[in-house]
């Protein structure tokens, strides 16, 4: 793909859905990404979302495979994703796919393939890898302010009805709040901690009757031997200023939603390193990241065997919560490319 190093890339997006929203802001404070085509199964939704981005509305994703783009983002159910990643990938088309990546291991490996075959740029978007604050508490940690990591725990939690949203329906979503939430802390472990060997995932319960995990406590041991716990649920709101802390031999870190800080055992005084979560600024980071690696001019920060790997996490973290019991991440390599 021959690109104009001067001219703003050309995005298209499939789904136009909630978080499209996002998207659809963080292109409009882009200075090198363009969001040019929408496409959705309600025609409205796709209208409307063109609109606020000056772009056009399309009625089918293979509409978009005619277009003069430079990438697609994908924004729907993820048992849809694996379909519509490998139409665009087939094609050459550069793809940026939410997460969760895809509901099964196979379905990723697949999607991984048709990019290496045909040589073209894809990963999955997990918006809190591109947030300020956590790549700041990666840098930390990688300075060794806080020794040791002893704990490491994440976060989310809200009371939310989802009996009527897709996300509760297995077939569309692949699970529950698990998938939906887990692979956020999933990703965010491996990027601060490394790789996952293996998890316990315990069912919690729940209080909306959905045929999906609601309330999820999953731990997860990493391949340097610390243990990471997650508490995910649609079912309380906890109201916890922080979504992440780590808690080294030290010192002590948070990431929060509105601040985030450190201290060292050996001062009492907080160090404030960042203003908490900016969502239109991370999900600016996702495209512009993307868009970079397709000019060359950085790496992916998500790179195509992380997204594997969350996929995998998952998998074994819904075969723990059947089985009760500790299971192994089994990872698989790659297709060449």
């Amino acid at each position: 793909m021959n690109l104009d190093m001067e001219k703003k890339l050309k995005f298209g997006l499939v789904g136009a859905g909630g978080i499209a929203q996002a998207y659809a802001q963080a292109f409009n404070q882009s200075s090198c990404c363009d969001l040019v085509a929408v496409t959705d199964t309600r025609p409205d939704a796709a209208a409307a979302l063109a609109e606020m981005v000056g772009g056009k509305s399309y009625s089918s994703f293979d509409e978009l495979a005619g277009l003069d783009l430079d990438a697609v983002i994908i924004a729907t159910p993820p048992a849809t994703h694996a379909d519509i990643a490998c139409f665009f990938l087939d094609r050459s088309i550069p793809v940026l796919c939410e997460k969760p990546l895809c509901t099964t291991s196979e379905d990723a490996e697949r999607m991984i393939s048709a990019a290496a075959r045909s040589n073209t740029l894809f990963t999955m978007a997990s918006k809190f890898r591109y947030c300020d604050d956590v790549i700041k508490a990666k840098s930390i940690l990688a300075s060794g302010a806080l020794g040791d990591v002893l704990q490491f725990e994440s976060a989310f939690t809200a009371k939310v009805d989802m009996s009527k949203r897709w996300n509760s329906d297995e077939t569309l979503s692949g699970g529950g709040v698990l998938i939906d939430n887990g692979t956020h802390s999933v990703d965010i472990i491996r990027y601060l901690l490394g790789s996952i060997d293996s998890v316990l995932a315990v069912d919690a319960g729940g209080t909306q009757g959905l045929a999906v995990d609601e309330n999820v406590k999953l731990l997860a041991k990493t391949a340097d031997g610390v243990t990471a716990s997650v508490d995910l649920t649609w079912g309380i709101n906890k109201e916890l200023p922080f979504f992440l802390s780590i808690y080294g031999s030290s010192g002590t870190l948070h990431v929060g939603w509105r601040e985030s800080k450190y201290k060292s055992t050996s001062n009492p005084d907080w160090t404030v390193f960042g203003s908490g979560y900016d969502k239109v600024a991370s999900f600016k980071g996702k495209i512009e990241n993307f868009g970079n690696a397709l000019r060359g001019k950085e790496d992916l920060l998500i790179t195509p065997a992380d997204a594997m790997a969350s996929v995998q996490v998952i998998e074994a973290a819904y075969r723990s919560m059947s089985e009760k019991l500790w299971q192994p991440v089994v990872e698989k390599a790659l297709a060449a490319g």
